[in-house]
């Protein structure tokens, strides 16, 4: 997406010209017009492919949610190009007293993640909203979020969701955590954020099979041009919805049910661990129906020794194997310490 002045400059020009209804802009009449104005301040020219992104960008209702409209020309060999809406300008945005300062508000709260390399995409975002609307974010911080610039895969985030958007697949060189490369093509479907480590989802296309890749696992990746394969099985809006965190098994939805110390648990209440969770007080237990996975797990540890898992029998097992092989490894240190 673009972000320079060139890019502010190529919008202006292609506003006047689908803003005049006493001329009809063809494709190549739009290249001409751009070009003369771009060459005389910058010596540059622009080509096909780059006023077709243009138009899209404009079009999109992230950007500008311009209304650009193709029309055959009397010939019927070629279109020419213009605004449905005669009053329609990118530069004609009034927005009422609440909205401008809800805007304010939402660049305020993006600004806070400006100025690392991972969120270079956000600067377009920002200075598009504030170029646009003519608003600004308050000069002193407010709000602060959690954030980890350290983070590997973060340098990946960009161009993943520039290729899940444009449905382009990618090929992809992945490092598993213990140490094993491959390389595999990947049609992306869907980009999720857990625990603050961002997830990529897409089809495999060695095994036709859904893939979930950590970004922090990603080595490098690019375009392959080869036909996307669309997502036609998964809604995403609701895959994740009988889980904890990024992996869906292919199991049965179970009843688990923890109980909290009389410390935690008014935190767990306040902060559920699922939409499924109900909370009986006088016992100081909390239940969810969710299938149980490995960031079920890693949740319910980071809470001891505050929970005990009361169901199903398969997860408290579960959790007082690990417990006891932990166990294991404090008094081993403790008997080498005594020995010595």
């Amino acid at each position: 997406m673009p972000t320079n002045k060139n890019a502010q400059l190529r919008y202006q020009i292609l506003d006047r010209c689908f803003s005049d209804f006493k001329r009809k802009y063809t494709i190549e009449d739009l290249i001409n017009k751009v070009n003369e104005s771009l060459y005389d301040l910058t010596g540059k020219e622009v080509k096909l492919r780059q006023i077709r992104e243009d138009i899209k960008y404009m079009r999109d209702r992230v950007t500008y949610d311009a209304p650009i409209k193709a029309y055959p020309t009397a010939s019927g060999k070629q279109c020419y190009y213009r605004y449905e809406d005669p009053n329609f300008t990118i530069y004609n945005n009034e927005m009422s007293i609440e909205e401008v300062n809800n805007l304010r508000s939402t660049i305020q709260m993006l600004g806070r993640y400006r100025g690392t390399p991972a969120n270079a995409w956000l600067e377009e975002v920002i200075s598009n909203l504030e170029y646009r609307f003519g608003v600004k974010a308050n000069a002193e911080n407010f709000i602060s979020f959690e954030q980890n610039d350290k983070l590997q895969g973060l340098e990946h985030l960009s161009g993943i969701i520039d290729a899940t958007v444009n449905h382009q697949p990618l090929k992809l060189h992945y490092r598993t955590f213990k140490g094993h490369e491959f390389e595999t093509i990947c049609h992306p479907y869907y980009v999720k954020q857990y625990n603050n480590r961002w997830f990529l989802l897409g089809l495999n296309d060695e095994y036709s099979t859904i893939g979930n890749y950590a970004l922090d696992r990603i080595v490098s990746f690019k375009k392959v041009d080869v036909p996307f394969h669309n997502n036609t099985e998964i809604n995403f809006d609701t895959y994740f919805n009988d889980v904890i965190g990024v992996t869906v098994p292919k199991a049965d939805i179970e009843t688990v049910v923890l109980r909290f110390s009389e410390n935690r648990f008014p935190y767990i209440v306040s902060k559920p661990l699922h939409h499924s969770q109900i909370a009986d007080l006088e016992e100081r237990t909390i239940t969810i129906q969710v299938k149980p996975n490995k960031e079920l797990n890693q949740l319910i540890f980071s809470f001891i020794p505050d929970v005990e898992v009361l169901s199903p029998q398969s997860l408290r097992d579960t959790i007082k194997e690990k417990i006891e092989e932990n166990l294991q490894k404090y008094l081993s240190m403790q008997n080498e310490c005594t020995e010595s």
